[in-house]
């Protein structure tokens, strides 16, 4: 145990950030350095629980307890009180392959289950997690390390978001030969594009990129299995197939108004904005686009300004808050944020206990923004959109919303009801549709006859990850719908290991 009264000696502390009206002005990474003597000291409230729940993984009411990748969380937090850094980063790789990643844009599962969480504030895992890999590589610690010798085993991943990432930087430690598929321009998915640069930079892709690159995963960018490549040919081609193109269809709003001119789903606006920002280079990322040089519109994804406008975003979760935080560097005029469920309590409630995933009111960093330029938070909770009125050229300029309250009737479902006289008319000139994800958009599920499940997801096992096809796996949100970075990661190992005992009879994968 690193220290037995560290926990009462210490309070919780955090990195700063930097100053909102600061941060606006570009599109940096927002949070700043943190002292090793402060790590130490957070390192040392772990207390080093006889049964930790932090590193469980588990699901509880549907979300998650604990680390999905099972991060030995007290080791490396007792290695970081000891100042023992580089085994304190074999620690961490030994379970997650890029905490470079969740060490960003994790939500932290784990310090929702922390024990000290039951009455206290957890300990700080996620900033821990974040600054021994960043010091890895500071250090050069982190070095290609192919493997000796390759097995013959040629395995395709399509789609290169988190989970396709994982199960090939797994695949190929285990020495077989893995081409990822990814059909964007550039290598990422979710993490190059949809995640704004300032919450994660993406140099920080890049770089993991190019060490997988280095270490024989091989990358082809621009090609959709499917459709630019007829998914019967990687059968042809390659002994196994894995299937990680995320859940990116989006749920749409079935209101009068819909079809009218601005009017857009939240990825169009953020993949448009960062591949922008990545078009102009590096440095872009130090200013706003109103004083760069005009966007070369991407066919698919053309550039969408927010500058001057009346935004509203409708959607309350991480992608409705990255759209608020990217609009106001736009230089929106205004940024509101509807969401239909109520607000969340400031504290725990009876039904939600320890070690499950607290549901309580957070500012995340997109409304702390919106509070300091605007003077308020910038969520509106338990509203609904009933119609989008537009101009004469199609153009969209209003919303109308009525509140409403949620009841329950004979024990069922929660039920919406309307408040009478609670109508109310928004001005609006961008709306950005940022309601989660109804499934995979892929065809290459329907030519290589994948059975899906009744949301429409890849039908495959978890833990075991294999479809109806001999030969072909999927993991990640493209089998389990929409969830967390972490998760796409702890799938990928997963079917990595399944993937390596179909071709070799066995696995020595975790």
């Amino acid at each position: 145990m690193a220290k037995p009264t560290g926990f009462m000696e210490y309070e919780r502390e955090v990195p700063a950030d930097r100053a909102p009206q600061e941060r606006v002005s570009n599109w940096l990474e927002f949070h700043l350095h943190f002292p090793d003597e402060k790590l130490v000291q957070q390192s040392a409230r772990c207390m080093d629980c006889g049964i930790p729940f932090c590193h469980t993984g588990e699901l509880i009411s549907g979300m998650a307890s604990g680390c999905p990748v099972n991060n030995l969380i007290p080791e490396f937090n007792d290695l970081i009180y000891r100042g023992l850094w580089r085994q304190a980063l074999d620690r961490l790789l030994k379970t997650n392959n890029f905490p470079e990643f969740t060490g960003r844009v994790c939500p932290a599962p784990c310090e929702g289950s922390c024990t000290l969480g039951i009455n206290e504030p957890p300990v700080t895992i996620k900033n821990i997690e974040y600054s021994i890999i960043e010091r890895g590589y500071a250090e050069g610690w982190i070095q290609p390390d192919p493997p000796e010798k390759r097995t013959g085993q040629r395995v395709a991943v399509v789609g290169s978001g988190p989970a396709g990432l994982a199960c090939a930087d797994q695949l190929n430690r285990a020495g077989h030969t893995v081409t990822v598929y990814e059909r964007a321009d550039r290598i990422g998915g979710l993490l190059m594009y949809g995640i704004p640069n300032m919450k994660l930079d993406k140099a920080i892709v890049q770089r993991r990129v190019d060490l997988m690159t280095a270490e024989g995963v091989t990358f082809v960018t621009g090609v959709e299995i499917g459709t630019d490549m007829p998914a019967a040919q990687l059968r042809d081609e390659f002994d196994a197939i894995v299937l990680t193109g995320g859940a990116t269809k989006p749920r749409d709003l079935p209101v009068e108004g819909r079809e009218l001119k601005g009017v857009h789903f939240a990825m169009e606006f953020l993949h448009a904005n960062t591949k922008r920002l990545l078009d102009e280079g590096e440095e872009a990322k130090t200013r706003t686009f109103e004083n760069g040089v005009a966007p070369q519109n991407d066919a698919r994804f053309p550039f969408i300004s927010a500058k001057g406008k009346h935004v509203i975003v409708i959607g309350g979760g991480d992608t409705g808050t990255d759209c608020v935080g990217t609009s106001l560097r736009h230089g929106c005029q205004s940024v509101i944020q509807f969401e239909i469920l109520d607000r969340p309590p400031d504290a725990r409630q009876p039904d939600n206990p320890w070690p499950e995933w607290p549901k309580i009111f957070r500012v995340d960093y997109g409304q702390e923004e919106a509070a300091a330029l605007q003077g308020r938070d910038p969520r509106h909770y338990a509203i609904l959109t009933k119609k989008m009125v537009g101009d004469e050229d199609g153009q969209i300029q209003e919303i109308h919303t009525v509140d409403i309250e949620w009841v329950f009737e004979n024990g069922g479902r929660p039920q919406l009801r309307e408040i009478p006289g609670s109508d109310k008319v928004w001005p609006a000139q961008l709306v950005l549709l940022a309601m989660g994800f109804l499934g995979p958009e892929n065809p290459v599920l329907e030519q290589l006859g994948i059975e899906q499940d009744a949301r429409s997801n890849a039908k495959a096992e978890y833990d075991n990850y294999a479809t109806n096809v001999p030969g072909v796996f999927a993991a990640g949100d493209m089998r389990r719908g929409q969830s967390l970075v972490v998760w796409a990661i702890n799938e990928g190992r997963g079917a990595a290991r399944e993937v390596d005992r179909y071709l070799m009879g066995e696995t020595e994968l975790p």
